[in-house]
């Protein structure tokens, strides 16, 4: 996601200064090439060798190193950077940058930047409200940061309140829709996800191991690139990131193809993701089964089959991407499956491939098409296997 992008990461002396870890961690691996810039007082909350070490890369406190006398040129520094953020910023650090008061190398680098700089608050309750700090948040936003707001929380002095840095993911993932390609703005993209559950009594079900991560991270990319996304999730545990994800939960078979169906002709495409039961009790008790002699007879009547439905349906002018989860014949059956749903590609997981598939936040795929073209993927995170099953779509049906 942020592959080539240099990022110059501003740290500041506040108790939030540990999470600068986290954040190197994530930006590094998504990519990123990440210089440190450190106030003197930030190496009070946090050892540069810390930084540098996730980083790879030296970190910067001093105008100068004062055992070789080299310069540490602010101005390369911020004319090298795609972004520069500022993570934790203190109500002392955002004053200067108001002002100009360029007394450490952060706040040079700052004023010498030529890239968007992102600017993530956190002080103490009180501090962040009073009108000075509000006047500096403002100010900046007219210079033309992208601030981003703290969260509420327990703060270090033992206070509730909003002052709290926002966490480190949720950081990373502003950055990751700063940068990402704004290439399905305008189409509306259905999406399933998660598992269904069919009740047998009150208190069971048949289901399967589905933990919806990656119809979320489907989601969340094409919402990423712009797209207006509507996700009908079955029973999971999850949250969403983009709060502008149209989310409709359900639970069982019936229930989703009802929630598809009466959506999909809005819809320019779709990308069914959801492990669909494909069997349900042909009768729900009203009451919990006892217990009685050694065998429980259970009668299942077929599900509705979402996909075929939806593909029997679907315009000429409309995509609709399937998945498979195969563990013999896999691409032969596949293959079947798409033309049986009327995909345009299909995405093959392999029960063979060790941490990929349900559970897991990593996913092994092999991309389908019905020209005979195929694309295989290293094992890799739910997140990035998302971006390429987007960039397929976007490159081969937008």
């Amino acid at each position: 996601m942020l592959t080539g992008k240099k990022i110059v990461l501003g740290v500041t002396g506040g108790i939030a200064a540990y999470k600068a870890a986290f954040l190197v961690r994530l930006l590094v691996q998504k990519g990123a090439e990440v210089r440190v810039v450190m106030t003197p007082m930030a190496k009070e909350f946090i050892s540069p060798l810390t930084l540098s070490t996730l980083s790879r890369n030296p970190v910067l406190i001093d105008f100068y190193d004062k055992s070789t006398g080299n310069w540490n040129s602010h101005v390369d520094l911020g004319t090298w950077a795609d972004a520069m953020l500022i993570a934790p910023a203190t109500a002392n650090s955002m004053a200067k940058m108001v002002t100009g008061q360029a007394d450490n190398l952060l706040i040079t680098t700052y004023l010498s930047a030529r890239c968007p700089v992102f600017v993530a608050p956190a002080m103490d309750l009180d501090m962040f409200a009073h009108p000075s700090t509000r006047e500096s948040l403002a100010k900046l936003k007219d210079y033309g940061c992208i601030i981003i707001e703290p969260a509420v929380g327990e703060l270090a002095s033992g206070l509730e309140g909003k002052g709290r840095m926002e966490d480190p993911e949720s950081i990373a993932c502003i950055l990751f829709d700063y940068f990402e390609p704004k290439d399905m703005v305008g189409k509306k993209i259905l999406i399933t996800a998660g598992p269904t559950y069919e009740k047998i009594d009150p208190v069971r079900f048949i289901g399967n191991y589905s933990s919806g991560k990656m119809g979320f991270a489907l989601a969340e990319t094409c919402a990423r690139r712009g797209a207006e996304v509507v996700l009908i999730a079955g029973p999971v545990s999850l949250s969403l990131q983009n709060k502008a994800i149209e989310r409709i939960n359900v639970e069982t078979a019936d229930e989703m193809a009802k929630a598809v169906l009466s959506r999909w002709d809005d819809m320019d495409g779709g990308i069914l993701a959801a492990a669909v039961a494909d069997f349900t009790p042909a009768v729900r008790r009203d009451y919990k089964i006892k217990r009685e002699g050694d065998v429980l007879n259970v009668s299942f009547n077929p599900t509705i089959d979402i996909a075929a439905e939806v593909g029997r349906i679907k315009r000429h002018e409309q995509f609709l991407v399937g998945f498979a989860l195969e563990n013999e014949n896999e691409e032969q059956n596949a293959l079947a499956k798409m033309d049986r749903k009327n995909f345009d590609f299909i995405v093959l997981n392999s029960l063979q491939d060790p941490d990929s598939g349900f559970g897991f936040d990593t996913n092994k795929v092999t991309i389908l098409h019905r020209s005979g073209l195929k694309r295989q993927y290293e094992l890799k995170s739910k997140l990035d296997v998302a971006d390429d099953i987007v960039r397929e779509m976007n490159t081969l049906i937008f």
